[in-house]
């Protein structure tokens, strides 16, 4: 009997041990208290789980002890070691690991704030540690660290002004969509100041996708868009103060402050930039206009609660530059000048609540009021205002192994020629009302993104943009990505060329439609860590974007006016990006290298797309000495380009070095020089065509300012 009842228990003991509990685990950081998905959970080197978008990993154990291994790309091991006998609910809190702070990046501009490991975006981020860099050597404004990505292309369209369109996978700046904190306030009459008047030292990070992601941010991003996402008070105070002088005789200084305590934060932005007037080339034309420009960027944060943000902002950039034969103010109205004067204020918005089952709602929006006086001695002076207004409700509902955002938003754009009174272009407005609504389902591995956008145009009527994007991640060490959006673009006389064209020469386009798009992006990724400090990253891309009825801008020399037209036919680009990142303790090397292939497909001969290299080479060496010394080296090669004129030109190399000394991480001193073979544009050609009282200036297809040296003194607390 006895043997029978000791059976009897060893057999209801077995049956307890072999049932399951269920056991959720929450994961989140320990200093920000932020949730943190994709979590890998494995036991016996088995993966039995991954948390979530709302950073929630639910699992179902047999009742015993249990070794658990929780994993993140920048967060350290941890293991957890448990006797399961019941239903639980456990908080886990990661650690950041030091070491990879650089290598988990969370993008904002996928709207489900996916990391960029497992983004279905091609998507690259400039950090914390590139924007820190980038403020000691260019701190007037981001232009150079857009441009040192690849795959993208500063293209300067005017010698007096410096204006620049950002160019992404061969297609012209006008299909390149930019945003601040993401929301539209560079497009039109202000787009080409928009790169201009942003100082790296007010941002916490760049994202800049590649691809179509008009699905998520309107029709305008074809080519792709970069979202400028500002710095946010933390609970410990900052200040930031650098100056910086160049031998291209330009001076700036740039102050940055911010704290949070437990209701109410704030942040505050303020520089200057003075730049004068140099002519390096000694042609009788400034290669840098004299400018002076002013910033000031104040936010107030309060959070009511402990799961709401809200936040109220301003930002007001004042812009003052003239160009031209600088020399002889005696004859400023013989010899050719251009002045600029420019003042954008901007209020902004958005509040923002997480509830308990870590869904989330978004009310945000942002107005822009934007003047611009040009007077120049070719032409009667001009002046535009320009308005620009945009609101947006959002919600975001994670689920188990999924999650949706939708949303609503009303854009407008409105420009008016104030001066002079007769003008061909005298009034121009854009009115959008739009709504999306985007699925991520995320499975064991295998990330799966659709969406579509819905745009209703108040002249243009309706557009329905479908997108479609997967994520695959093969083993450790290999992943794939694969995605496809449609885009639009409405005519836009305003828009952004790869030559300025004045608004006297503008005419309102009549009889032209929408062009639409479709854009295809693929990639392999390969990493591998050799140990906690020292790791290879390969990436491969592939891209594709066509586009339909492309719409064209032509000059009528016998009148001087410009119009509008679409083109019969598709331009398409085409190509690939490879990108090699090796680390080895102190030492980090990059290597990039775009193919491109962009032809104007509606022609018959000719077909290429100008100013538009095929080949594109750079990479970056950095070495870093005890957290003292800093030493660094960058080049770039960019391959011919067929001019206007059907020509050829030559193929040039960049280079540029770098050192930095870190005096008790609170002083950094940098040492710095661009361009450190002097190539210059005007070492082939000249920059004009004309005499000096009435230059016709020539498209730029390389650096017209040379060879500069800087140094920089900044001060962190």
């Amino acid at each position: 009997m006895k043997q029978k009842t000791l059976v009897f228990l060893l057999l209801i003991i077995s049956k307890i041990m072999q049932a399951q509990m269920k056991m959720t685990l929450t994961f989140v950081d320990e200093n920000t208290n932020q949730r943190i998905a994709f979590v890998t959970v494995s036991e016996n080197n088995i993966q039995i789980g991954t948390s979530d978008t709302a950073g929630i990993c639910r699992l179902k154990l047999n009742v015993g002890n249990h070794i658990l291994y929780f994993t993140q790309i920048g967060y350290e091991k941890q293991i957890h070691t448990a006797f399961i006998s019941k239903d639980e609910n456990l908080p886990i809190k990661l650690k950041s690991d030091v070491q990879a702070l650089n290598e988990i990046v969370i993008v904002s501009s996928s709207r489900n704030n996916s990391s960029i490991e497992n983004s279905t975006l091609k998507v690259e981020v400039l950090g914390k540690e590139e924007l820190d860099e980038e403020s000691s050597i260019k701190p007037g404004n981001i232009a150079s660290i857009i441009g040192d990505a690849s795959g993208v292309q500063i293209q300067q369209s005017s010698i007096t002004t410096g204006n620049s369109n950002v160019r992404i996978q061969g297609l012209d700046g006008k299909y390149t969509q930019l945003l601040r904190d993401g929301m539209p306030l560079y497009e039109g009459f202000s787009g080409g100041f928009g790169i201009l008047s942003t100082p790296p030292l007010d941002l916490q990070q760049i994202e800049l996708i590649k691809g179509s992601a008009s699905t998520l941010y309107g029709g305008g991003a074809i080519g792709g868009l970069i979202n400028l996402i500002s710095r946010k008070p933390k609970m410990q105070q900052e200040a930031d103060v650098l100056l910086n002088a160049t031998t291209l005789k330009e001076l700036n200084g740039n102050i940055f402050l911010a704290h949070r305590k437990s209701k109410f934060g704030y942040t505050l932005f303020t520089g200057t930039n003075q730049q004068r007037n140099v002519d390096v080339n000694k042609d009788g034309i400034s290669d840098l206009p004299d400018a002076q420009s002013y910033i000031l960027h104040p936010r107030l944060f309060y959070y009511p609660t402990e799961r709401t943000t809200i936040f109220i902002g301003y930002n007001g950039v004042s812009d003052h530059r003239i160009g031209g034969d600088l020399y002889h103010p005696e004859l400023f109205y013989i010899h050719y000048t251009e002045q600029n004067t420019s003042l954008r204020n901007s209020l902004e918005y958005n509040a923002e609540h997480h509830f308990k089952d870590n869904s989330k709602i978004t009310f945000k929006g942002c107005y822009s009021s934007f003047n611009r006086k040009i007077i120049t001695t070719a032409s009667p002076e001009i002046t535009g205002h320009q308005n620009n207004q945009y609101n947006e409700l959002s919600f975001l509902k994670p689920y188990k192994e999924s999650s949706f955002v939708t949303g609503i938003n009303f854009n407008t754009d409105d420009y008016k020629t104030v001066i002079p009174d007769l003008v061909p272009l005298k009034n121009f407005s854009n009115k959008t009302i739009g709504m999306f609504i985007q699925n991520t389902l995320q499975l064991k591995k295998l990330t799966i993104e659709t969406g579509v956008r819905y745009d209703y145009h108040f002249k243009y009527k309706s557009f329905i943009l479908p997108r479609l994007a997967f994520f695959y991640r093969i083993n450790k060490l290999f992943a794939t990505r694969i995605g496809y959006g449609r885009g639009y673009k409405t005519p836009n006389p305003l828009v952004q060329q790869n030559t300025d064209y004045s608004v006297l020469q503008l005419t309102i386009p009549t009889s032209v439609f929408p062009e639409f798009s479709n854009g295809i992006n693929a990639e392999i990724n390969y990493k591998y860590e050799f140990d906690k400090d020292a790791s290879l990253f390969i990436n491969e891309a592939l891209f594709y974007t066509d586009v339909t009825n492309p719409i064209l801008f032509s000059l009528d020399k016998s009148t001087n006016l410009v119009s509008t037209k679409n083109a019969v036919g598709k331009l398409v680009s085409k190509g690939s990006d490879t990108y090699i990142k090796l680390k080895l303790d102190e030492i980090e090397l990059y290597a990039g290298y775009t193919f491109t292939l962009a032809n104007r497909e509606y022609l018959n001969t000719e077909k290429f797309v100008p100013l538009t290299p095929k080949h594109r080479f750079a990479f970056v060496a950095m070495y870093e000495i005890e957290s003292k010394w800093r030493v660094g080296l960058e080049g770039s090669y960019t391959g011919k380009q067929h001019r206007y004129d059907y020509s050829k030109t030559p193929g040039y190399f960049f280079a540029a070095a770098m050192i930095q000394r870190n005096i008790k991480k609170h002083i950094i001193l940098v040492l710095n020089c661009e361009n450190i073979f002097d190539f210059r544009m005007s070492r082939v050609e000249s920059l004009y065509t004309g005499s000096i009282t009435n230059p016709q200036f020539k498209a730029l297809w390389a650096p017209i300012d040379g060879r500069v040296v800087n140094f920089s003194v900044r001060w962190k607390l």
